[in-house]
C-alpha cells in the first residue's frame, strides 16, 4: 500500500518549513482567500495542499481550499488532518463537476489523466484527451464564474515531443512537438492544447494563467509503482535488491526533488508572467544506468545491475529529456537547492520510516542521519 498524505505531513515538516522560508513574501496574497484545486490527491497536488496547510498554521492565513476529487472518502482516510475547516472536498470529475458557491480568487489545475498516457487503446486515448483538454476548458470557465484572478496550470515537458540528441537542454522557445499521429502523443498534445486554452480563454475571461512545464520529479509521497525509472530503482533498493535496469541504460533524464518543485510552483502562481510558460525541472542530465548506480549507492545496495548494462556501442546518440530553466532562474530567482543524491537520501529515509525500518541512521553510504529530519 502506498504511503498517505498524512505520512508526508508528519515526516516532512522540516521540508515544508524550507518551502515557506523561500516563499514567505507571497503568502499574504492568500490571506482570507479561497483556492480551488484539481489533482489534490495526487503526488504534486498533495504537496501543494500540505504546503498550504503548513502556511495556514505558520502565518494564520485563514485561507481555505476546495479540492475536486472522485473519492472524498479515500481522501479523508489518506489525509484527515487536511479537513480541519480549511480543506473542503468536492465530489466530481473534471468533465462534470459543479463549482461550489463563493469566490475563488486562485485556482490550481494539477489534475492529469496519466493512466491513458501510454495506452494504445483508442477508447482510453480518447478519454485521456477529453480529460486533459475538455477538462481544462471546464476548469477555466468555472474559475471565471467564481471570480478567479490567478490560475496555475501544471503542464509538462512532454509538449516538446522528442528532444534532439544534440540539444543539451530544451528551452521554452523550442518549437518541437509530439508527432500528432502517434497514440503515445496523447498526453503531450493534450497538454499543448490545454496551454492554448489557458492563453486564449484566460485572456478572454480575465484570468492570469500561469503555466509550469514540469519535467521529471521525485520525492516522498510519489508512488513507487509509477512509470518513472527512479521510482522503480527506489522500490528495488527498499526491497534489498539491486536496481533493475530495463533497456540499455543510455537515455539521459534529469530529476527535480519535490521540495524544490513545490517552491517553484507556488512562486510561478504568485509571480509568474501570465501565458508565458516556465520549464520546471533539473538541468543536471544523468543516464538511466548512472541513476541506478546513484540510487544503489545511497541505498547501500550492489551495483551489479548497473554493471550488467549492455556495452553495445550504438551509432545514434542517447535520447535526452532535460530542460533549460534559465528563464525561471533569471525572471523568478528560482534555483535547484536539493541535489539528486540528497533527494534520494531523503526519499529513501522517508520510505524507511514509513516501513518502520531505521536502517538509514548511522549508515556509511548515502543515507542521512535521523537528526537531519524533523519527525512529529
Amino acid at each position: 500500500m502506498e504511503p498517505s498524505l498524512l505520512a508526508i505531513e508528519k515526516f516532512s515538516a522540516g521540508e515544508l518549513d524550507e518551502i515557506l522560508a523561500e516563499t514567505e513574501v507571497f503568502w499574504d496574497e492568500l490571506r482570507g482567500e479561497q483556492i480551488f484545486i484539481t489533482g489534490g490527491s495526487g503526488f504534486i497536488g498533495g504537496w501543494l495542499l500540505e504546503t498550504l496547510h503548513h502556511a495556514n498554521r505558520r502565518f494564520n492565513l485563514k485561507a481555505r481550499a476546495t479540492v475536486l476529487t472522485r473519492d472524498p472518502r479515500a481522501f479523508r482516510q489518506s489525509a484527515p488532518h487536511l479537513e480541519a475547516g480549511e480543506v473542503f472536498l468536492l465530489r466530481g470529475d473534471l468533465l462534470d463537476f459543479r463549482m461550489p458557491a463563493g469566490t475563488f480568487s486562485f485556482v490550481i489545475h494539477a489534475a492529469a489523466d496519466v493512466a491513458g498516457r501510454s495506452s494504445h487503446e483508442s477508447a482510453a486515448a480518447v478519454n485521456s484527451w477529453n480529460s486533459l483538454v475538455s477538462g481544462t476548458q471546464r476548469v477555466l470557465e468555472k474559475a471565471s464564474a467564481a471570480g478567479a484572478k490567478k490560475l496555475l496550470f501544471t503542464s509538462s515537458g512532454a509538449v516538446y515531443g522528442s528532444q534532439p540528441p544534440n540539444l543539451p537542454r530544451i528551452a521554452e522557445t523550442y518549437q518541437g512537438a509530439p508527432p500528432p499521429a502517434a497514440s503515445s502523443s496523447i498526453y503531450g498534445e493534450g497538454k499543448r492544447a490545454s496551454e492554448m486554452l489557458c492563453t486564449i480563454l484566460g485572456q478572454q475571461l480575465g484570468i492570469e494563467c500561469k503555466i509550469a512545464r514540469i519535467f521529471t520529479t521525485f520525492g516522498p509521497g510519489q508512488p513507487l509503482s509509477s512509470y518513472f525509472a527512479i521510482s522503480n530503482f527506489l522500490a528495488d533498493v527498499l526491497e534489498s535488491r539491486p536496481p533493475q535496469i530495463k533497456g540499455d541504460g543510455r537515455p539521459i533524464r534529469s530529476y527535480l526533488y519535490v521540495r524544490d518543485l513545490v517552491t517553484w510552483l507556488w512562486t510561478i502562481l504568485f509571480r509568474g508572467v501570465p501565458n508565458d510558460p516556465y520549464n520546471v525541472g533539473s538541468e543536471t542530465g544523468i543516464s538511466i544506468a548512472e541513476l541506478a548506480q546513484r540510487v544503489a549507492a545511497c541505498g547501500e545496495q550492489s551495483l551489479e545491475a548497473a554493471e550488467n548494462v549492455s556495452r553495445v556501442v550504438l551509432s545514434e546518440p542517447a535520447p535526452r529529456y532535460v530542460p533549460d530553466t534559465s528563464k525561471a532562474r533569471k525572471e523568478l530567482g528560482l534555483l535547484e537547492r536539493i541535489g539528486l543524491d540528497e533527494g534520494i537520501r531523503r526519499t529513501l529515509r522517508w520510505h524507511r520510516v514509513q516501513r518502520g525500518i531505521d536502517k538509514a541512521e548511522g549508515s556509511q553510504g548515502c543515507a542521512l542521519p535521523l537528526s537531519a529530519y524533523k519527525i512529529t
